[in-house]
Order: structure tokens, then C-alpha cells, then sequence
């Protein structure tokens, strides 16, 4: 553990009976900033990222791999680095550009869960080359991509930007992310990020990157380091994450999910330490298969307000849609009509945050009721809700 770790552990302490001290480090939705057990991936990468040194932009790319992999990390990691190294104006993505002599391009991460449409993609790259703020209302698409493509004309303003969680619901697809870039490529590369297999695409760009589950004995290692940083000493055995491991299939969100989970029903019950029970407890907590906690974080906060009181629902009030959109309605805190609840619970069981379960067993003639079920991990989500800002 660096310098930096071991304050923010006594920063996020207050007490030494604590057992979680810093919820960043076991949150599945936080990257650390050098991943690690990643065997030849990063070589790869810089492989392909080997024109830039040579000043010349690369081609475009896809970046592939199974939910849990550590894609965005490995990508973000990659992006920083060449940002520090490379251009030493600036120390971080998303940070302002100056227009660059020699030619390296700017680097830059577009969260597609986020940029959700041309606009925002648009908006988010050039607010990431131009010194000054770029507006995100009261202009059009047109006037956003016109200013990005006359930033762009120059040749020394270039740009390499990563497209993350790309093929998601309410994310570009593959085919659609290259149509709306297409008119910069004299000037811009892109990665894309995504889930997909090639094979399952119509049209992938030339250079495609493997990015494959974790081996259990890494996924091991990461959550030891993960615990370390984040809970009190001796919290959790060696043993319980390896039981978290076998369960998690080399999925490292799904792993941490039930490992915050497991702490957090250790806490509930004014434990210092982790018992057996509350581990099965934090894996039953994580769905099979499960939403991405970072993409249920990227809602709007009253979607997010709607979620948490979902989660705390029992079997009864979560019977039916209609039941369930009166009682979260009905909630103190929840500031929303029942037409805009049930609005957001359709729209959210659509995009497959929620599900909605035929209730099977209720009496009587037509179609039954369904109840609604979470697919993310619940006891997280409540969690990091929580917590006071």
C-alpha cells in the first residue's frame, strides 16, 4: 500500500473499530489507478497505440471483453498514462488541452452511459481539447460538431479518444459510434469499448484487443489488495475471498459487489470482522447475471430515488407495478407523481436495471401481475446511496 492509501485509510477511519475505512477502495464502480493481473493486454495496447510515439494518429479500434474484466480500467489507466507522459500540460483526462507543436494528439474518455446522444459525444470531446468551457445547453448538435471539426482542421490538434460501454441499452452500437465519428477521422481515432465478441458484429474496425475474464488466483490477489486498502485488518480471511472468487466466475465487479455487500451486513450487525454467513449474504445480494453498479450510478438522481426505495420494498409492495408505483410515491423524500414513478420503473425494467417477474401464483382470470425485481447489487447500491456526501 502506498502513502496515499494509508492516509486515506485514517482520513475515512474514525475509529479504530471501523471495518470499512475507505468504501473507494472495495467499490466495484471505483478503478484503481494501475490495474494489475492483466498478462499481455497493456503490451497490446501500446502495440496498438505505437503511432502515436512516431507522430502519427492510430487506426480505429475495438476493445472487447465480458462484464467484470477490468476494461475500463485497464483503458482509463492507459489513456492517464499517455496524458502525463506525453503531455505534460495537462495530469489528467478530461483536463483542458493546448494546442500541441509536436504533434502528440490529445487523449480522451467519453463514457457512452454518460454522452448518451451526438450532442453529449460531441460536447464531451471538445471539452476536453479546449481551454475554455464548452456549454452543455442552449446550443445544437450542428453548432457543437462544427466547432469540433474547426478545432480539429489544424493537423497538430488530433485527438485519441476511448468510447467506453459501447453495444449497452441506451448506448451507441459499433456501427453507430463509427457513422457519427466518421466525418473527424482525418483528425480523430477512436477506441470502442464494449462487451460484444467480433463475431457478433457486422462491422468491427481493423485492430480488435481481447480483454478476457480474470484467472481466479488474480482476482484473489486484487481482492486481498482491494480489502487491504479498504477494510479494517483482519475484516476478512484469505479463505472467504477465495470463496468470493469461486463464486464470482472471474467477474471482478460481481467479486467486490459481494464483497462490499458482505461488509456492509458485517457492519449492520456491529461486527468487527466478516463471518461466513454474511458472505453468503453479499453473494446472494449480487444478481446472476448482474448490472453494472457504475451504469445504475449514472442515472439521474430522482431514477436513483426510485431505485432506492425499490430496494427496500418487501415481496408484498413489490407485487405488482401498480403497487409498487403507490407505495414509492407515496414515500417520504420521493418528490414524484405516480405517472412519472411507473413511467421511470417501465423505463428502467425496458433497459434491464430492473425486471419485471410474472407473478405465476396470483389467483384469478387474465394476464397476472408482475412483481418487479432488481438486477444490480442491491445491498451496494443502498450503501454508497447513503452516505453522506
Amino acid at each position: 500500500m502506498d502513502l496515499r492509501s494509508r492516509i486515506r485509510r485514517r482520513q475515512h477511519s474514525g475509529n479504530d473499530a471501523q471495518l470499512i475505512l475507505d468504501y473507494d477502495a472495495v467499490n466495484p464502480a471505483v478503478h484503481v489507478e494501475e490495474p494489475t493481473g492483466r498478462g499481455p493486454v497493456p503490451e497490446q495496447l501500446l502495440d496498438y497505440t505505437d503511432p502515436i510515439f512516431h507522430g502519427q494518429l492510430p487506426s480505429h479500434a475495438y476493445v472487447w471483453g465480458p462484464s467484470g474484466s477490468g476494461k475500463s480500467a485497464v483503458i482509463t489507466a492507459l489513456l492517464t498514462q499517455l496524458d502525463r507522459l506525453l503531455c505534460r500540460s495537462r495530469t489528467a483526462i478530461h483536463t483542458t488541452t493546448r494546442a500541441r507543436p509536436d504533434g502528440t494528439p490529445a487523449f480522451v474518455y467519453v463514457d457512452a452511459r454518460r454522452a448518451r446522444s451526438d450532442f453529449g459525444l460531441y460536447q464531451t470531446i471538445l471539452d476536453s481539447v479546449l481551454e475554455e468551457s464548452v456549454p452543455e445547453h442552449g446550443v445544437g448538435v450542428d453548432a457543437i460538431s462544427s466547432w469540433l471539426s474547426e478545432h480539429l482542421e489544424p493537423r497538430e490538434n488530433r485527438v485519441l479518444v476511448a468510447v467506453d460501454h459501447v453495444g449497452e441499452p441506451d448506448t451507441y452500437s459499433l456501427s453507430e459510434l463509427a457513422g457519427t465519428l466518421s466525418p473527424l477521422n482525418d483528425s480523430l481515432s477512436w477506441i470502442a469499448v464494449g462487451r460484444s465478441p467480433p463475431d457478433d458484429l457486422p462491422e468491427i474496425p481493423p485492430e480488435h484487443i481481447e480483454i478476457p475474464a480474470y484467472d481466479d488466483h488474480v482476482l484473489v490477489d486484487i481482492l486481498t489488495e482491494r480489502a487491504s486498502d479498504g477494510l479494517s485488518q483482519r475484516a476478512v480471511t484469505h479463505e472467504q475471498l477465495r470463496r468470493i472468487v469461486r463464486w464470482g466466475e472471474g467477474n471482478a465487479h460481481n467479486a467486490l459487489a459481494a464483497l462490499l455487500s458482505a461488509a456492509s451486513v458485517a457492519v449492520a450487525h456491529n461486527r468487527s470482522r466478516v463471518i461466513d454467513e454474511d458472505i453468503q449474504t453479499g453473494m446472494d445480494a449480487v444478481p446472476r447475471p448482474s448490472v453494472s453498479l457504475a451504469r445504475v450510478l449514472c442515472l439521474s438522481q430522482n431514477r436513483q430515488s426510485v431505485l432506492r426505495q425499490l430496494v427496500d420494498l418487501d415481496d408484498t409492495e413489490r407485487a405488482s407495478v401498480d403497487t409498487t408505483t403507490e407505495t414509492i410515491a407515496q414515500t417520504s423524500g420521493v418528490n414524484l407523481s405516480e405517472a412519472t414513478v411507473k413511467r421511470f420503473l417501465y423505463e428502467l425494467a425496458e433497459t434491464g436495471i430492473i425486471e419485471r417477474v410474472t407473478n405465476d401464483t396470483s389467483p384469478g382470470i387474465g394476464r397476472p401481475p408482475s412483481r418487479l425485481e432488481p438486477r444490480f447489487p442491491t445491498l451496494v447500491f443502498r450503501q454508497l446511496y447513503d452516505l453522506p456526501s
